[in-house]
């Protein structure tokens, strides 16, 4: 320690340092000075512009979301106070094959593209311009992307239900290129949807093959998460092993009731895996999942709540089943005539939501969807959820695992360097919270609201919100595709 007094910008004085990494808290003060950690340890002897007193509370990195569809909201509404207000610092936009960039439509865009906006929101025709865009819009939040397979085969298709020619698929490639040499993570795809679903296993894994040079990696939305997962799991293992890649599996669930109880299955092979490449998968904390109304699965067998209709919007809120009932017909025409729409859907167990979450290849993600009028409360609660239900309530995990599945885990897998641990050097993004209070404030009956005891957030140094209120200041950017750093106490693969 120097005798003469060191100088910070912020000085967090008293926390309970969760690192990232797993390891167990411990006390520390923090400095942070131009964007940066600076010191860690007993900074009794520092001087800073702003000294935070932690009084014992969590200090961790702040959280990064890796699966979200906020590719056109960290634009037109840049405090992203949905994110923010959980201790999020990073997004990874551009899942489930859908993403604002490349795109040039030549009509609506498809389902579920629509997720995003309407056709007006699609004015990115290059990564480049989607990347300028973020970084004009100043976000709250930084900002990492992944290009959307239904995006590509969009610009390049007259019908998305067939398979890309090899033309086509050469045409895509150049797009994923261009969107690789500008810091794009990797490539995702949506499977499951009616404008991916005719792809071919070859298809993508020719088009993925650009990703390794890259140091990029493969997520997906599979082919099915109901009766067949175990088969879609084969195929997303496929094409990572013919591209040489990491695979992430999006929001891993078992879908339909005929599917509950099956994670144990399903992470058995996650760990078969494993054992040969690296695999990993996210999940959000809830029973119910919330996508466009499809058609297929509306059988019946489980509730769908509609969140959203373009034709009958008076209809948002009500069980598909009410619907039809009032208007005396069959659930699935209620459901022809509420398309275009948007839905929830109680589809898994709660004790399969628990041993995925809970899995140690398992990450944190929200899926939230920040333009659905009454979106499933994920958008605002996931990650308070964890912490607060899960880890401290029900103590299906202890809470430095669950910070390390929502931050160092994270970063280590997209690459996102210097980020979602907390070592001197390393990036300012920081989460102050109570782990007595943290808890999510959103239900589906009332999805927009503020979580309870996250206390203060630093983006890239920047206090950018604290005791419930953003602070004003934006200090956000795009995050380029960086190396992927082992973490300092685990192997590589474990560390995936």
């Amino acid at each position: 320690m120097h005798s003469h007094p060191e100088a910070a910008d912020t000085l967090i004085v008293g926390a309970m340092l969760y690192d990232g990494t797993g390891a167990p808290p411990v006390e520390r003060d923090v400095a942070l000075r131009d964007g940066r950690i600076v010191a860690i340890g007993n900074l009794s002897n520092w001087l800073a512009e702003e000294v935070i007193e932690a009084n014992g509370r969590a200090l961790a990195p702040g959280f990064i979301d890796v699966h979200t569809h906020d590719d056109t909201h960290v634009i037109r509404s840049p405090q992203m106070l949905p994110k923010i207000s959980q201790g999020v610092t990073t997004v990874v936009v551009g899942n489930c094959g859908i993403s604002a960039a490349p795109v040039a439509l030549k009509g609506d865009p498809p389902d579920p593209m629509n997720l995003l906006g309407a056709r007006e929101a699609f004015a990115y025709p290059t990564f480049a311009a989607y990347v300028a865009a973020v970084n004009a819009a100043k976000p709250a939040v930084n900002v990492g992307a992944l290009i959307g397979h239904t995006a590509l085969r969009n610009n390049h298709l007259d019908n998305l239900k067939r398979a890309a020619t090899r033309d086509e698929v050469a045409a895509m490639r150049a797009q994923l290129e261009e969107a690789l040499a500008n810091g794009a993570l990797g490539l995702s795809t949506g499977l499951a949807y009616g404008s991916a679903y005719e792809a071919s296993t070859e298809e993508v894994a020719t088009l993925a093959e650009p990703l390794a040079a890259a140091g990029a990696l493969y997520t997906t939305h599979m082919r099915t998460e109901f009766d067949a997962i175990l088969d879609a799991m084969e195929e997303a293992y496929h094409i990572g092993k013919h591209a040489r890649v990491p695979v992430v599996i999006s929001h891993l669930k078992c879908a339909g009731p005929s599917n509950w109880g099956r994670s144990a299955e399903v992470l058995a092979s996650l760990d078969g895996a494993r054992k040969y490449q690296p695999v990993g998968c996210d999940c959000y904390p809830y029973s119910r999942s919330s996508s466009t109304l499809d058609l297929k699965q509306v059988t019946g067998d489980i509730d769908i709540t509609i969140t959203w209709s373009t034709p009958h919007p008076e209809q948002a809120g009500k069980l598909i089943k009410d619907i039809a009932a009032e208007w005396g017909v069959s659930q699935q025409e209620a459901g022809k005539r509420l398309q275009p729409a948007g839905a929830v859907y109680h589809n898994m167990s709660e004790d399969d939501v628990r041993r995925i979450l809970s899995h140690p290849a398992t990450m944190v993600g929200s899926d939230g969807l920040p333009n659905d009028p009454l979106p499933h409360p994920r958008l605002w609660g996931a990650f308070p959820r964890v912490l607060g239900h899960y880890a401290r309530d029900e103590q299906l995990l202890p809470l430095e695992e669950a910070v390390r599945k929502m931050t160092g885990l994270s970063a280590r897998r997209y690459g996102l360097a210097q980020r979602g641990e907390v070592h001197v050097g390393w990036h300012a993004d920081l989460v102050l919270f109570d782990p007595a209070k943290v808890r999510d404030a959103a239900t589906f009956d009332k999805p927009q609201q503020v979580a309870e005891g996250i206390d203060a957030v630093w983006v890239n140094g920047v206090l950018s919100y604290r005791d419930g209120q953003p602070t004003g200041e934006r200090a956000g950017h795009f995050v380029a595709r960086g190396p992927r750093e082992a973490s300092a106490n685990t192997s590589a693969n474990v560390a995936f």
